[in-house]
């Protein structure tokens, strides 16, 4: 004699042709949240009110703001600024990248230097740095490129050979190097040790496995502060007046405005132009990002049965067990 089962129809269950039971429908009901609502729009309506404000406020000069804002001088300069900008990160990524190796190396010289190198630009201020490049002329006059105590192989001259553009992105790269090195660092070590001992068990070389299985799997680490990095880079350029450089965003819409004694609606026009290169260089980020985080954190496949289509079964389902059928 069978045994009996549960009731289920008494349990609110239905019966299926395979044997399996389902839960009856739920009615979901949204969760209200009165107070997080109520601080909404509380903030929307002090931001709608903030720029009512700053409309009607003669002091921003918006006129003027609308003078400059595409004035050919402004734009060249925003031109320059993006310049030093893609120079000054493209050297730092490069000089990063073997600093980065020389922080891993089992070398305790190279350790060293690089440590030294980190310890130096990241403990002095940014401008005090542009200011010492602005006075490389004053400290070495002659510059000797070559192998100590033999003849240098070639000389430049440090006034006349090295222009203000050229030290400010200079200035910048090594300034940067130094806080990406540390970026790069991490990702690196982010990477599983096994990676590269299995590139190195298919013989590829140290240079090969660093280049084609280290360094991409660790650009998800890397390239979200560096885009950081690139985004405060950009308004880092405006203290290369220290060097001095004054062709930058800043510099001349500051030297606009002071001669017609109104730089606040010039400083507004700057600043449009900086949140404009921001929000470009922003959405290149997003892509970055999704481009090396493919693969990670991604949902599982759906599985697929062997005699037909995807099977997917509720989690509520409850299997029927021995004396149950």
């Amino acid at each position: 004699m069978a045994s009996a089962g549960p009731d289920r129809s008494a349990a609110g269950l239905t019966p299926s042709p395979n044997g399996l039971t389902s839960a009856p429908s739920i009615k979901a009901v949204r969760l209200r949240h009165p107070w997080r609502t109520l601080i909404a729009v509380v903030i929307v309506i002090y931001l709608a009110a903030f720029l009512w404000d700053a409309s009607q406020r003669k002091a921003f000069d918006w006129p003027t703001y609308g003078k400059y804002i595409f004035d050919q001088r402004i734009s060249q300069a925003a031109l320059v600024t993006i310049e030093l900008t893609v120079l000054a990160m493209v050297i730092a990524i490069i000089l990063s990248v073997v600093l980065a190796l020389m922080r891993l190396s089992t070398n305790p010289v190279l350790r060293a230097v690089a440590w030294g190198y980190l310890w130096i630009f990241r403990g002095t201020p940014v401008y005090v740095q542009l200011v010492f490049w602005g006075l490389l002329s004053t400290i070495y006059p002659v510059l000797h490129f070559g192998l100590p105590f033999v003849p240098p192989f070639f000389d430049i001259q440090s006034r006349s050979g090295l222009s203000f553009f050229t030290l400010a992105v200079i200035g910048l790269a090594l300034n940067e190097a130094a806080y990406l090195a540390e970026i790069v660092r991490a990702g690196i070590l982010s990477v599983d040790p096994g990676q590269g001992e299995a590139s190195t068990a298919l013989g590829m070389t140290w240079v090969q496995s660093m280049w084609r299985v280290v360094l991409p799997q660790s650009m998800r680490v890397i390239v979200p502060p560096t885009g950081n990095e690139t985004i405060g880079m950009l308004k880092t350029t405006s203290l290369v007046t220290a060097v001095p450089f004054s062709g930058d965003l800043y510099s001349v819409a500051h030297d606009i405005g002071i001669p017609i004694f109104d730089p606040l609606p010039l400083l507004l026009a700057a600043s449009t132009w900086y949140l404009a290169i921001t929000s470009i260089l922003m959405v290149g980020q997003y892509f970055l990002e999704k481009r090396f985080a493919r693969g990670v954190g991604a949902a599982r496949p759906a599985r697929r049965s062997k005699r037909g289509p995807v099977v997917e079964v509720p989690s509520y389902v409850s299997y029927p067990k021995n004396g149950d059928e």
